[in-house]
C-alpha cells in the first residue's frame, strides 16, 4: 500500500508514522523546519501508548512521490481549493483521498439519498472550486477522534485518543476503506469503518462548533468556558440547534448534550485548534464549522438564532484575522 501524507503536520505526521510502522509505503509532504527535522531524524512520536519513530520518506515535492493508493489529507479544510498543484501528480484513475478534517465536508450531500443528493454546500465548497480539485467520487470520510500537537519540528506529541473513524459517502462497506482501515490497525490505530460516518461528522461537529469559535472570541480554555455559567449556557445552546439540524437531515448522533459537555470538560485547560491558529496568526477554519451548518440549517428550515449570531461575531474575527 502506497500512502502520502499531504499536510503532514501533528496528525497527518502522527498516521504517517503508524502506517511506516505496519509496513506501508509512505510519504510525507511537509514543509520548512518540520520538514527538514523529519527528513534529518524522522517522525519522532512521544505517546503515552509509547514512544516510537519512524524514518518514511518526507518531501516538499509531490513529483518525487508520483501516484499512490491513498491520499490522507491533512491540511486545514480552507486549503483544499488551493492544493490542486500538490496532490494532482498524487492521482491516478483509483487513487482514494481520506480527508481527516473537522465540520462539513465538501461531500456530504455526494450519493447522500433523499431530497437534498447532489447538493453542493457554498460555504464550504465555493463554486465547486474544491469538488473541482477533490472530486466527491475519491473521497473516503474521516472523523479524528485523537489530538496531537507538534512539540516541535518533526516530533509529535500525542496526548489522547486514537480513533479514526472512516465512511464511503455513500455508506457502503468498500475493498478500500476495508484496506486502509486494516492497515491502519497494525500500525497501532482504531480505524474503524462505520455505516454511515455523517453520524460521526455531526458527534464531532458538536463540541467544534461551539467550543471553537467561543475559545477564539473569548480566549479560553476547554474548562474556563465549561466552568463560567453564561458561556457554558450558551455552549449548550448551540449545542441544541446543532442537534436540531442534524436531525432534520436524518442524524442520529446518539449522546445527550450533557454528557458531550462532562467531556469537554475533563480535557482541561485545552486550547482548541481555532484558539491556537488565532494566536499563532494563521486563517480561521470556521467556514466548515459553523457557516456550512448555518446553510444547512437554511435548506432545512431550521431555527439557529444563536448559530446565527455566534457566526456573525467569529465571521467578523476571522476576515480580521485574515486582513
Amino acid at each position: 500500500m502506497k500512502v502520502a501524507v499531504l499536510g503532514a503536520g501533528a496528525i497527518g505526521a502522527y498516521v504517517g508514522a503508524a502506517l511506516h510502522r505496519a509496513g506501508a509505503d509512505v510519504h510525507l509532504i511537509a514543509r520548512g523546519p518540520h520538514l527538514a527535522a523529519m527528513r534529518r531524524n524522522g517522525v519522532q512520536v512521544l505517546s503515552p501508548r509509547g514512544d516510537f519513530t519512524a524514518h518514511a520518506h518526507a518531501t516538499d515535492n509531490p513529483q518525487e512521490i508520483g501516484p499512490v493508493d491513498y491520499v490522507f489529507l491533512g491540511l486545514k479544510a480552507n486549503s483544499y481549493a488551493a492544493c490542486g498543484p500538490l496532490i494532482e501528480p498524487l492521482l491516478n484513475d483509483t487513487t482514494a483521498v481520506i480527508a481527516a478534517q473537522n465540520g462539513i465536508p465538501w461531500w456530504y450531500f455526494h450519493q447522500h439519498g433523499g431530497p437534498h443528493d447532489g447538493h453542493r454546500i457554498d460555504s464550504v465548497d465555493p463554486d465547486g472550486a474544491v469538488s473541482a480539485v477533490l472530486a466527491p467520487e475519491r473521497a473516503i470520510g474521516c472523523v479524528v477522534y485523537a489530538a496531537t500537537e507538534l512539540e516541535g519540528p518533526g516530533v509529535v506529541r500525542h496526548l489522547e485518543g486514537t480513533r479514526f473513524s472512516i465512511g464511503e459517502p455513500d455508506r457502503s462497506t468498500s475493498k478500500r476503506c476495508q484496506a486502509f482501515s486494516e492497515a491502519m490497525k497494525a500500525g497501532g490505530l482504531k480505524c474503524p469503518v462505520e455505516p454511515d460516518l455523517r453520524n460521526d461528522i455531526w458527534l464531532k461537529l458538536l463540541g467544534n462548533i461551539s467550543f471553537n469559535p467561543i475559545s477564539a472570541l473569548a480566549r479560553a480554555t476547554m474548562r474556563q468556558m465549561c466552568h463560567h455559567g453564561g458561556t457554558r449556557q450558551v455552549i449548550e445552546t448551540m449545542m441544541q440547534e446543532t442537534l436540531a439540524v442534524a436531525e432534520a437531515l436524518g442524524c442520529d448522533i446518539g449522546i445527550s448534550i450533557e454528557r458531550r459537555l462532562a467531556g469537554a470538560e475533563r480535557v482541561g485547560d485545552h486550547r482548541t485548534s481555532t484558539l491556537q491558529d488565532l494566536e499563532a496568526g494563521k486563517p480561521l477554519e470556521l467556514d466548515v464549522l459553523l457557516a456550512a451548518v448555518v446553510e444547512l440549517a437554511d435548506i432545512t428550515h431550521t431555527d439557529v438564532p444563536t448559530l446565527r449570531t455566534v457566526h456573525a461575531i467569529s465571521d467578523l474575527l476571522a476576515h480580521r484575522t485574515a486582513a
